[in-house]
């Protein structure tokens, strides 16, 4: 068995017997960026994952005399310079590794087609109700068709059990035989955060059987009580325009990933790619050399602004909301009744909260009798997220 890992997430081939290949994930665009080309190899499931390929020579040449050259950083090749794939010039991907040369075929820029808009909306899919994010887009030539898209979200949390302070319990007795609570302001900021994702799917579209190259195509959706859109969302949508044989490569690849990334032993763990090895043409490579215009677009929206009048989802963790005691009653998760006694028939819970604050296991949200306490991560949303907030948030 081998992994391969594509440019969004590993693909698990299994064949006969495991045979090592070089990885290549190269797509260069028409952005003006640094570049990156990540080389790696395939490994066995008992293997902790794929290993990179250290101390290879990459570069890109175009036919201009050209020529862009790759150095290595924290496990990715960035070419030396800014770089952009200018249309009508031809492009070829060129490595030395492991004392053998692999050249790609000459890919020239496809089509520029940029995207028009993205939009979200309030809609039922097979009885599920949620947000669907379409991207849209429309080349009057026709000259685009083949289309590879990506994402990137990222979501405000709010901790629905955050206070300014938190609470250990003083090891000293008071004179009441009691021990006070010993509260703390905080020094970070523990309620709200922002986590970001990549997407981890292959998401191909064509209109090459439309009778014209417009876009209408679903990239995301999100069930309406998916805590991901309780506040505030955002999603960057990009587009890649490819030409036939890169989207023919990844449809196959898709195609054999199947909806698990799973793969039958029946089916081949190789297909065809425009990458070689000049010393030996049938060894197998993986990858796929790609230069593709690229067009990008960010939407935010709050929860209310889709689904006006809906009850907002809940919060990623149990934080004991669905639970109410009668007075003196002490029944629902993290309620504790805060005394010190000891012995037959007593119900103090005291030595409890000390140890589960004291030792940071639980967070104090109210008391004194009962002493509510709460899982970390719904008074400190840092226990999970992060509390930087993105340079593009708004």
């Amino acid at each position: 068995m081998i992994l391969l890992f594509s440019c969004t997430e590993p693909y698990l081939l299994q064949t006969s017997n495991f045979e090592e290949a070089l990885v290549i994930e190269a797509t260069i665009t028409n952005e003006l960026k640094t570049q990156q080309i990540r080389l790696t190899k395939t490994y066995r499931l008992e293997e902790n994952g794929p290993e990179f390929v250290e101390n290879a020579n990459v570069s890109v040449e175009d036919d201009s005399g050209n020529v862009y050259n790759f150095i290595e950083s924290n496990e990715v090749y960035e070419s030396q310079n800014p770089f952009q794939a200018i249309a009508g010039r031809k492009y070829k991907l060129r490595i030395i590794a492991n004392g053998r040369t692999y050249t790609s075929t000459p890919e020239v820029l496809s089509a520029i087609n940029p995207i028009q808009n993205v939009e979200v909306r309030d809609v039922t899919l097979a009885g599920n109700r949620g947000a669907e994010i379409k991207v849209k887009s429309f080349d009057p030539t026709g000259n685009s068709k083949y289309y590879r898209y990506e994402f990137e979200e990222t979501y405000k949390i709010i901790a629905p059990k955050w206070k300014p302070n938190t609470a250990t319990v003083d090891p000293n007795f008071n004179a009441l035989g009691s021990k006070d609570l010993i509260f703390t302001p905080r020094t970070y900021e523990a309620q709200t955060c922002y986590s970001t994702f990549k997407s981890n799917e292959l998401l191909l579209h064509s209109t090459s059987n439309l009778s014209e190259d417009r876009v209408n195509f679903m990239v995301r959706f999100i069930h309406v009580t998916n805590p991901i859109i309780k506040h505030r969302y955002s999603i960057l949508v990009n587009q890649y325009v490819q030409n036939l044989e890169a989207y023919t490569y990844y449809s196959t690849l898709k195609s054999i990933s199947g909806s698990g990334s799973i793969l039958s032993q029946s089916q081949p763990g190789f297909f065809r790619s425009n990458i070689t090895c000049e010393s030996n043409p049938n060894e197998k490579v993986i990858g796929f050399f790609d230069v593709s215009s690229k067009s990008s677009q960010r939407i935010f929206f709050n929860f209310a602004d889709v689904f006006p009048g809906t009850t907002a989802p809940g919060y990623f963790y149990d934080c004991y909301d669905n639970c109410v005691d009668e007075p003196g009653e002490f029944n629902c998760p993290g309620a504790y009744d805060y005394c010190f006694a000891t012995g037959n028939g007593t119900t103090c819970e005291g030595y409890d909260v000390e140890h589960l604050l004291n030792t940071g296991l639980k967070l104090y949200y109210s008391g004194p009798n009962p002493v509510n306490l709460v899982p970390l991560p719904c008074g400190d949303c840092t226990q999970f997220s992060s509390n930087i907030v993105p340079t593009f948030w708004q």
